[in-house]
């Protein structure tokens, strides 16, 4: 065991945050996002039984967000006529602001199907068993200031 890391945060995924670099983006996905079949060209980490809330929290204390763009973490959009509610992304934007001081205006939003070409390109894609509907993240890696 380690000091400081959240117990969430599984070895693979500890290892996959820190190999990652500036500007690679790592999606947190819900229970119904097609992990497997989009990341054919990334590592997919199965992280089942637990929800994205608090997998964003554990790993925000750990991953910077990029300072270089102004949307460093998007969720996937509502799609039109889709009388979808979104309470989790609330959430989201408190634990953001818990962890970077742009707090909701670092987090803007990706049109479905744009979020799942996006998702292709991530570095990682964290399978969890979310059941929130559009609860999708996608968060860009910024760098560490030395201090």
């Amino acid at each position: 065991m380690l000091k400081n890391i959240p117990p969430i945060i599984s070895p693979l995924l500890l290892k996959t945050l820190c190999e990652m670099g500036h500007s690679d983006r790592i999606v947190i996905a819900d229970g119904n996002f097609p992990a497997e079949s989009m990341g054919k060209n990334s590592i997919v980490i199965r992280c089942d039984g637990h929800g994205v809330p608090e997998l964003l929290d554990a790993i925000l204390t750990l991953f910077p967000l990029d300072t270089y763009v102004e949307k460093p973490v998007n969720l996937m959009q509502v799609m039109p006529g889709d009388d979808a509610k979104t309470p989790i992304w609330d959430e989201y934007k408190k634990i953001i602001a818990k962890h970077d001081e742009r707090g909701a205006q670092a987090v803007g939003e990706i049109e479905r199907f744009a979020f799942y070409e996006e998702a292709k390109k991530a570095y990682a894609i964290i399978a969890t068993g979310e059941t929130a509907i559009y609860a999708n993240i996608l968060l860009q890696k910024g760098v560490v200031v030395p201090g």
